[in-house]
């Protein structure tokens, strides 16, 4: 995860103590942080999403945690000392007791966001949430208008998710904007990006296209306009800042967003260069990622190194406490992602910027190639930029 206002503009943002080991609470370094937990606690889904990395669909799934067991999950990520859960889905706002979790997992002390697609988030939710304490609802867009009802499979998709963000603002909830990048949402970035700012949204994540689930159905976004967004996307950060408006912007699930951003600033003769150096070095980008910074409890009590790695089973918290899971010495892929760089192949083996990228989404590595230390198929730096001698 790189957070475009940090680097690009040195303002300080929330989780920067994890990101960057700046502020209060920063562990030492990156490996050392325990994860922050993704957790689907339901697979059932009111819409059916071209992008879904669980195929969720609107149905009941056998099997889900119970009650009872999903608060022995909140009680041992308490004790852990976990710094973030996000509760997900499918559509977590469809699971009959998510706001009972949520309050407990709260007098735990855990810090909560929400990961929701936003169409069943009513003013009388909304301020169900912000009582409860969520630190941050993110909501899904992809598109404005007819594109958005597309990508979701629901016509009436679009104004649900608008009514949301403005239901979250009126509560005083922190809300914010996920998008996934595909061919569907690059044709209306500019739209989405004056949505935006019109809606006065605080947070935004774009998220790299990850070919899990029903994503796999997607065609992937070409280098030259990947690289073209992300420009697009700096731009406005930099608008923003400079216009007086705060708003947080991170990209997601692409650790090569790094290299770029410092190569660029170079270019630029900028005066952030070594101190966005510092940071995404301290990070790690991807060898700081699934596997050590984040993870992943599905419906069923599976954990997984990340969302988007769901074919990979590390153990089942009904059988083992989370927390001995991701502390075991024994899983291979488990070890394997703490100490990538040195199974690293093809570009990524030679890339200069393993330090800052660390080897990139090795999940995408595993999908395409049945191999996790294979290069990285969503990189879109260019054979010369990853290059010692276009290091800067």
């Amino acid at each position: 995860m790189i957070n475009l206002t940090t680097l690009l503009n040195g303002t300080a943002q929330p989780a920067d103590y994890l990101r960057y080991g700046r502020g209060h609470g920063a562990p030492k370094t990156a490996g050392e942080r325990r994860p922050i937990v993704v957790w689907n606690i339901t697979r059932t889904c009111n819409l059916r999403c071209l992008h879904c990395y669980s195929d969720s669909a609107s149905q009941k799934y056998t099997g889900e945690l119970s009650l009872d067991e999903c608060h022995k999950v909140i009680d041992d990520l308490s004790a852990y000392g976990v710094p973030g859960l996000l509760l997900s889905g499918g559509e977590p706002l469809v699971h009959p007791e998510i706001f009972d979790l949520a309050a407990y997992a709260r007098r735990k002390g855990l810090r909560l966001t929400l990961s929701t697609n936003g169409t069943l988030i009513t003013p009388e939710k909304a301020v169900r949430l912000k009582e409860i304490g969520f630190a941050y609802v993110g909501i899904s867009l992809d598109g404005i208008g007819a594109t958005h009802d597309h990508f979701r499979g629901t016509a009436g998709a679009f104004e649900k998710t608008i009514h949301a963000f403005r239901h979250c603002r009126d509560a005083g909830q922190r809300v914010g904007l996920r998008l996934t990048l595909t061919k569907h949402t690059i044709g209306d970035l500019e739209k989405i990006l004056e949505f935006i700012e019109a809606e006065n949204i605080d947070r935004v994540c774009f998220y790299h296209l990850v070919a899990s689930g029903r994503g796999a159905e997607l065609t992937s976004v070409s280098p030259k306009e990947t690289r073209h967004a992300i420009d697009t996307i700096i731009d406005k950060v930099r608008y923003w800042h400079k216009a007086g408006q705060q708003r947080e912007v991170l990209t997601v699930a692409q650790p090569a967003d790094g290299p770029y951003l410092l190569m660029k600033l170079a270019r630029e003769g900028s005066d952030r260069v070594e101190d966005v150096r510092k940071l995404l070095q301290w990070n790690g980008g991807g060898n700081a990622g699934p596997g050590i910074g984040i993870a992943n409890i599905d419906s069923q009590g599976y954990v997984h190194p990340d969302q988007f790695w769901q074919g990979v089973n590390l153990g089942n918290v009904r059988e083992k406490p989370f927390s001995e899971i991701w502390s075991g010495t024994t899983d291979p892929l488990l070890l394997g992602l703490r100490n990538r760089r040195a199974k690293l192949k093809g570009r990524c083996q030679h890339c200069v910027w393993q330090e800052i990228c660390g080897g990139g989404f090795r999940v995408r590595a595993w999908q395409q190639h049945g191999d996790p230390w294979q290069e990285d198929p969503g990189c879109y730096l260019t054979t010369e930029e990853i290059a010692q001698t276009a290091a800067v």
